[in-house]
């Protein structure tokens, strides 16, 4: 699977235990370590285990073996590392406290502006 299927079958893996505000980040130019993150969030920490454990799953039917999963025990906010592609499943609190994807945009944007000429 190329690093697009692979995205897609997370994204439909997520949808289907009905988890919300999907995010995918391209992040291929500020880590060496992955190409995209997916972001979701889930209601409670049952469906943020449950949604973890559905993209493993379905992943797993793809040939694609996790390869590490962290925070299954509490459930606030469950990692996922498939390789180029990295999956969180947060609970709102916990999204919005921890901003990934401003974190990761602004990451980019400030790289983009260190390579750009300066302003006059």
């Amino acid at each position: 699977m190329n690093i697009d299927q692979i995205v897609a079958a997370v994204v439909d893996a997520i949808e289907d235990i009905k988890g919300k505000d999907i995010v995918v980040l391209d992040v291929s130019q500020q880590s060496p370590l992955f190409e995209r993150m997916v972001i979701a969030s889930a209601d409670s920490s049952r469906q943020t285990r449950a949604i973890a454990q559905h993209v493993a799953e379905k992943l797993k039917e793809h040939g694609i073996s996790g390869q590490g999963t962290e925070g299954m025990g509490h459930g606030e906010w469950v990692l996922l590392d498939l390789g180029s592609v990295i999956v969180h499943v947060m609970q709102p609190a916990v999204r919005q406290y921890y901003s990934l994807e401003a974190l990761w945009t602004a990451g980019a944007d400030q790289r983009r502006q260190a390579g750009s000429p300066p302003s006059p």
